[in-house]
């Protein structure tokens, strides 16, 4: 009797432990038409700076998805998750070799995240490593990706990213490092932005400068740019400011 007894409480436990898993994870549907207020990773930062010396005001202007240079999405997707247009939120054979090595070395240190569960941390999550929080970002990665299109995906992304202290999306990072709207972007400006994503707060010049490359580099091999240009953008100093054309379609949502 007692171990029926037990049994029925474990199970119970059970059942409850993942009933108040699901009911803790978020909404999603609500962003195929609604662009969101503020993210986790902002309050988490904005927490942050407050025991610094003083809040500096957000720098974040959210534009269209017309509006962002078609040279920055392809950096981004070249630079983050190259397979973005093909899986469902989750790059399968990346996390067979993550969970691998975190399970050798019990580290959680191997990323692994494509856009889309990028986003959904940065939407939701804490960026504090563990198994329980990769498994909210794996489940909300799907639930973005049948809930929304890629295109919308990639365009809250484009929004929320973090690409400095107090920058976020595509519009402020733009205006910051090259004084440019997001659309005006050439292709080594993209490059140079989408090298800053993994480390937009400590930025190295010459891990940047690196990645800048490397960037380019897939960009001319898949013929978004021209082999001159990619030897001729090799060349340049970061962050090198050019002239912007007009831009006449930088309406908000």
């Amino acid at each position: 009797m007692k171990k029926v007894l037990v049994k029925t409480a474990l199970v119970t436990l059970a059942v409850s432990g993942l009933v108040y898993f699901y009911l803790s994870l978020p909404d999603v549907v609500e962003l195929k038409n609604r662009n969101p207020r503020t993210t986790a990773l902002i309050e988490l930062r904005e927490r942050e700076y407050r025991g610094g010396k003083g809040l500096i005001p957000r720098q974040q202007v959210w534009v269209p998805y017309r509006a962002i240079s078609e040279h920055l999405k392809t950096a981004v997707i070249l630079g983050e998750d190259s397979a973005f247009f093909s899986h469902k939120g989750i790059d399968f054979n990346e996390l067979k070799e993550t969970l691998r090595t975190d399970w050798e070395t019990m580290s959680f240190k191997r990323g692994a995240s494509t856009i889309t569960m990028q986003l959904a941390r940065n939407l939701y999550l804490s960026p504090a490593k563990s198994p329980l929080r990769k498994l909210k970002e794996i489940i909300i990665a799907w639930q973005l990706e049948y809930a929304l299109s890629k295109q919308r995906i990639l365009e809250l992304y484009l929004n929320v990213a973090e690409w400095g202290r107090h920058i976020y999306g595509a519009e402020a990072a733009a205006r910051h490092y090259f004084g440019k709207p997001a659309a005006a972007l050439n292709p080594l400006e993209a490059a140079t932005l989408a090298a800053l994503l993994p480390s937009p707060r400590t930025p190295m010049r010459k891990d940047v400068r690196y990645r800048r490359n490397l960037i380019l580099g897939r960009m001319a091999a898949r013929g978004y740019i021209s082999e001159a240009e990619y030897a001729a953008a090799r060349q340049t100093a970061l962050f090198e400011k050019t002239a912007a054309p007009p831009a006449t379609f930088l309406s908000l949502p």
